[in-house]
């Protein structure tokens, strides 16, 4: 039965498909992220999170990561909008595949207070793309080397992409399915309120019924897209809410960027593999010559490939589950947070107060996190504890350079989860540089808040 099974597994992941979509991929992803290094540049990203900030924080293990001056940050940002636009057009793609994944990885990298779900799903698809063979169609290497195109790739691919976008999907309804958002509707009925004065749609935000009912429909989409999306019969009008829902939430949280732009390209890799040959037939687009070596064999997938296809997916699924390690409400203690495609379910903002107290004298100082960080960077490390840690740290470290020797530091930190009154997040009483920064469970962080959020009624 198992070498049955096996067997199966492999002429499955083997059995060829039409390369057309992953071309058709290749093309939409690398415009997106042109356009979205584009935007970063027009819009003084690039200054604002990379440039201006004196102190970046770090993820763990990557502390050896740095910004460059400024005009190497902007050409950084220069060079991968020509590097997407290489991808796009499939010229020099492999060497333009890997140096715009690894550049992208830097800036993830850089400072945990520019961390987005999108971008972390950027980067996964920026590496998969990489690793494929998705220039061999419908590209100018292809176009000009005609016995380089390829009709067929192994399903292995098309099932890996859609694997990818299945998660992101089910884990972000898997994040909803809370009191919090299915009864009391929150954070989506502070948010709502404040865009009550959006025009058309903002009248709407005044009833009450409004947010529950979005908030379900938000949780409902999330859970189950992905199986309509799947399902032939309803895979056009599944995407057709693909189009209107992520349409309806960029026009009501333009903060989310590029993410509804990812969201409807990397939803397509539902559809059957050969749609756009479908597409360009209709459009009367002419379709790529190929050479008879375009249809050989393709041969099986290597042992290899299917065992890191499966570490892979693995890993996909066990890292947005290792919240359930710390316990308590991962809203609060933030620990297995990043990752996880917990998309939009808090909303969490505080303040905090640093004490540093020199152990020679006694003395006392108090000081406010805006003496080091932007604007961005405080209101992200109000809410999260692992940077405040971070920022403890480098007071500690400033302190002794500036000749005061060794000092304690605490942090009276408040922070309110989705409306609720506001409380302590961390024992004011630890002395932050003494707590090891690291993977185990957080005994320095306060419990989280039971009561429920306050249903505040629209103006």
């Amino acid at each position: 039965m198992t070498e049955r099974w096996t067997k199966w597994v492999q002429a499955r992941l083997s059995e060829p498909v039409d390369i057309a979509w992953l071309g058709a991929l290749r093309v939409l992803f690398g415009v997106t992220m042109c356009i979205s290094m584009l935007r970063s540049i027009a819009y003084g990203w690039v200054d604002s999170f990379f440039v201006t900030p004196p102190f970046h924080f770090k993820y763990y293990g990557f502390a050896w990561l740095h910004p460059l001056p400024r005009v190497g940050m902007h050409l950084v940002f220069w060079s991968l909008a020509g590097l997407a636009l290489l991808i796009a057009l499939g010229l020099w793609f492999r060497v333009a595949a890997w140096l715009f994944a690894l550049g992208f990885a830097y800036l993830q990298l850089l400072d945990v207070t520019t961390y987005l779900n999108h971008y972390y799903l950027a980067t996964l698809l920026s590496f998969l793309l990489a690793l494929s063979p998705a220039d061999r169609w419908f590209s100018l290497k292809a176009r000009r080397e005609p016995a380089y195109a390829r009709e067929q790739v192994p399903r292995v691919w098309h099932l890996l992409f859609r694997f990818q976008v299945g998660v992101v999907y089910t884990f972000a309804g898997l994040a909803k399915a809370h009191g919090d958002w299915l009864l009391h509707a929150q954070p989506l009925r502070i948010w709502l309120a404040s865009r009550a004065d959006l025009p058309l749609l903002g009248w709407m935000f005044h009833f009450d019924g409004v947010a529950l009912a979005m908030s379900w429909a938000g949780f409902l989409f999330d859970s189950f897209v992905i199986w309509f999306l799947l399902w032939r019969r309803t895979r056009a009008l599944a995407y057709a809410a693909v189009l209107v829902f992520h349409t309806l939430t960029r026009t009501l949280f333009p903060a989310i960027g590029m993410f509804s732009a990812i969201m409807v390209m990397v939803a397509l890799v539902f559809f059957p593999a050969a749609w756009p040959r479908r597409v360009m037939r209709a459009l009367h687009v002419p379709l790529p010559a190929l050479a008879p070596s375009a249809r050989d064999s393709l041969g099986r997938v290597p042992a290899w490939a299917r065992a890191a296809v499966l570490v892979y997916c693995l890993l996909q699924l066990l890292i947005p589950l290792r919240f359930l390690a710390y316990g308590g409400d991962v809203r609060w203690h933030e620990q297995g947070m990043r990752f996880s495609w917990r998309v939009m379910v808090r909303e969490k903002n505080g303040s905090v107060t640093f004490e540093v107290r020199q152990k020679s004298s006694g003395k006392r100082w108090l000081v406010f996190p805006r003496a080091y960080l932007t604007r961005h960077q405080e209101l992200e490390m109000s809410g999260q504890p692992d940077l405040m840690l971070q920022l403890a740290r480098h007071i500690q470290a400033d302190y002794a350079r500036r000749g005061y020797g060794e000092v304690e530091v605490r942090a009276d930190a408040i922070a309110s989860l989705n409306g609720r009154r506001r409380q302590r997040l961390i024992d004011p009483d630890a002395d932050l540089t003494r707590v090891e920064d690291g993977f185990s469970k957080a005994a320095w962080i306060l419990p989280a808040p039971t009561d429920p959020p306050p249903h505040l009624k629209p103006i």
